[in-house]
């Protein structure tokens, strides 16, 4: 396994978040562009790819929200490597870039449906808050936040 830190630039990062894309239009149907709007890659500068002996696996982001906060982002783990616990170890490597940067708390919106990815964020210590920003309404949506 290869963990490299890097930016939305990075074909790896944008041929697994085009994949990311695809399973979420299918899965948020006609709420897609709503969700879609706010998950743009053009200008991450803090991105995660995870290698599996040089095949593109998993990938994981985050922006700054405010100056203590991170928003957690563009989460994917390609179906062939799923069940090999890469989504938290990319968790954790978003986790250590924020502190190293000085940011103090992370947050990150998912599908109420999507269940495998909240059983990801609170086994890595998130918990449920109210929903934030542009969420705060969607019902479909569900917050966590963690203080790193």
């Amino acid at each position: 396994m290869h963990i490299l830190r890097t930016d939305s630039s990075n074909t790896d990062f944008q041929t697994l978040v085009g994949f990311l894309d695809v399973t979420l239009a299918d899965h948020n149907g006609d709420n897609h562009h709503f969700f879609d709007q706010f998950n743009t890659i053009d200008t991450i500068k803090n991105c995660i790819v995870i290698s599996i002996d040089t095949v593109p696996a998993a990938c994981g982001a985050f922006k700054e929200l405010s100056s203590d906060t991170v928003e957690i982002k563009r989460m994917y783990t390609h179906p062939d490597f799923r069940k090999k616990g890469l989504a938290s170890t990319i968790v954790k490597e978003l986790e250590n870039w924020a502190k190293e940067l000085g940011f103090t708390k992370a947050v990150l919106e998912t599908s109420v449906d999507l269940k495998n990815a909240i059983s990801v964020y609170e086994k890595s210590g998130f918990y449920k808050i109210p929903n934030y920003g542009q969420y705060a309404d969607i019902e479909s949506s569900v917050c966590f936040e963690k203080i790193l």
